[in-house]
């Protein structure tokens, strides 16, 4: 605890990344000579600062770095029409009735999150930066087939549809028992993996990019984790040491992160929506019944309660002429 350089001797591991990371070194650019510091050191709160960071290419790491998926969508925007007849309609909300979706940041709905997450996957394939980029040999389909079917030669020229991508995360998640907030975890380790690796998901190499996230994921986010050996009773052709493998080299490059902020979290859910909006992919809204109404008023009620004393506390008996702004409480309901 005395010593000066007990703390700072070892690098960040924000800086220790190797080459793989896009993350650029830290520059020191402090105002004080070497012998008004005592050694030549950073302090940890100057090499940890991440404003000074690259935001674009982490995504995954900060709230404030767009996601790679919406960016990617803006190239082109399809329009997918999951219904049979008509056009979309948009429901409205009037004095008599309103219409609330049941997807939360908390509670997301599993099939349209899924659904969202597999077209942010679709844009990942169909805008890559590369055309057929560099394939590492854990994710290559034809080194490492995941069913007993022949691979055939052009595997990595053709992209799959939104609906491939879709059924094959649906399988998944269905026979795993997995839960919505671990699809968008899924697409936090994808791109994450993309960024840290510097490679691109393609038709060659999806499939088993987004097995790994998923059993990554699955184990981080569930508290009952799937285990390796229950996916290969899903993906009956596939072995133990095979998704051992894929795991221990899923983590590599990942560096061994694999901490998802919720900050990062919320903004991953949100962009997902705007994806689905932005495509027609609109979650189902339904009637807001009397008994949903009644629960929503006992959560805010409960939430009153709970703030009331801060709101005591937060008022004034008297306010100077400098600062007439207080802070104003409003009690609100989320649905």
């Amino acid at each position: 605890m005395g010593s000066t350089t007990s703390c700072c001797v070892s690098g960040s591991p924000k800086l220790r990344r190797n080459a793989h990371s896009r993350l650029e070194p830290y520059h020191q650019e402090s105002d004080l000579s070497r012998e008004e510091t005592a050694c030549n050191l950073q302090h940890i709160s100057d090499r940890e600062n991440i404003d000074e960071l690259n935001m674009e290419y982490n995504p995954s790491d900060h709230p404030r770095a767009s996601t790679i998926f919406l960016s990617k969508s803006h190239n082109d925007v399809i329009i997918i029409n999951h219904f049979s007849h008509g056009s979309l309609r948009r429901k409205y909300s009037s004095c008599s009735t309103i219409f609330l979706d049941d997807n939360t940041v908390s509670q997301p709905n599993l099939k349209y999150t899924i659904k969202c997450v597999a077209l942010a996957i679709y844009y990942h394939i169909k805008n890559r930066d590369t055309n057929g980029g560099m394939l590492l040999d854990i994710f290559d389909e034809k080194l490492h087939p995941l069913s007993k079917t022949e691979v055939p030669l052009d595997y990595n020229q053709h992209d799959p549809e939104q609906k491939q991508i879709y059924r094959f995360v649906r399988t998944l998640f269905s026979a795993a028992q997995l839960t919505a907030e671990c699809a968008i975890v899924t697409l936090v380790y994808l791109e994450r993996l993309l960024t840290y690796a510097e490679i691109d998901i393609c038709p060659g190499n999806w499939k088993r990019i987004v097995l790994g996230a998923i059993l990554l994921a699955s184990k981080v986010w569930d508290d009952q984790a799937v285990w390796n050996v229950d996916y290969c009773q899903i993906l009956k052709d596939i072995t133990v040491e095979d998704m051992n493998e894929l795991e221990r080299q899923f983590l590599e490059l990942l560096q061994f992160n694999i901490n998802v902020p919720s900050s990062v979290y919320a903004k991953y859910y949100f962009d997902l929506r705007s994806l689905s909006e932005s495509n027609n992919l609109s979650f189902p809204l339904e009637p807001l019944s009397r008994e949903k109404a009644q629960k929503l008023e006992a959560i805010s009620r409960l939430c009153d309660d709970k703030y009331k004393d801060i709101r005591r506390a937060a008022r004034k008996r008297s306010a100077s002429m400098d600062n007439l702004c207080g802070r104003r409480w409003v009690p609100a309901i989320l649905s």
